[in-house]
């Protein structure tokens, strides 16, 4: 198991599938944690009531990733409160797909990028310099399987995925010399009610469970993946 006792661990889409298992993940290591959720304020004490209250736990509610400005407070929130920042998880995404380019509003474009690519980056430019100044850190965001390829119909969502790889590299190399590693996983299709009821008839046990997904985020920002730099995960299952 690994050990997170007394370091700060910012978690982005804390809510959501993935989010809450790398929290219940972290907590269990000892983390303390600084929870970003952009929905009503007793969403997040709602999700983790065991947490709300507790002065070794930050409920960032409220935070809009898109705003930079509210991203820098919940960062500055959080330092003010522990005076460190040592893992940044950014989990925040989303998916819309089913049509061909040419047939797709932009609006899907500027959701999908938002949501995936720009959080990363208002996230990321939030941390870092908190990270520099301890020349310490770890970064672990999420990017998918079809941001190495294009699929037919998913073009932005492909795309927006694609974005976050080239932004990990990009930060990997800008960093891995103060001492901040910076890596993303690529996860397959995973195991979540949307999921099964989007695809009923599919073989739930081949995808890939939340649970496992924030084994591998555990492993990348511990002292035991300290030489890993810019890596992209595969993380597919047997999907």
């Amino acid at each position: 198991m690994f050990d997170f006792s007394n370091q700060v661990v910012v978690i982005t889409g804390a809510v959501g599938n993935l989010g809450s298992a790398v929290t219940s993940a972290f907590h269990v290591a000892g983390a303390r944690l600084v929870l970003v959720d952009r929905g009503t304020p007793d969403r997040l004490e709602r999700a983790f009531p065991e947490l709300a209250g507790s002065p070794d736990h930050l409920l960032a509610h409220s935070t809009d990733l898109t705003d930079v400005a509210a991203v820098e407070a919940m960062a500055a929130a959080a330092f003010d409160r522990f005076g460190r920042i040592d893992v940044l998880v950014n989990t925040a995404g989303g998916y819309r797909a089913g049509t061909p380019l040419h047939e797709t509003p932009l609006e899907t474009l500027d959701f999908l990028f938002n949501l995936n690519a720009r959080s990363v980056i208002t996230a990321c430019r939030a941390v870092i310099p908190t990270m520099l100044k301890r020349q310490a850190g770890k970064i672990v965001s999420i990017s998918a399987r079809p941001g190495l390829h294009g699929d037919a119909n998913a073009a932005f969502y492909s795309a927006s995925k694609a974005a976050v790889l080239r932004l990990t590299e990009s930060m990997a190399a800008e960093l891995k010399d103060s001492g901040i590693n910076v890596n993303c996983i690529l996860p397959g299709t995973i195991d979540t009610p949307q999921n099964r009821q989007a695809s009923p008839k599919a073989d739930f046990g081949r995808w890939v469970q939340p649970e496992s997904l924030a084994g591998v985020i555990l492993f990348l920002a511990s002292a035991a993946a300290r030489d890993i730099h810019g890596a992209a995960i595969p993380v597919y299952g047997r999907s």
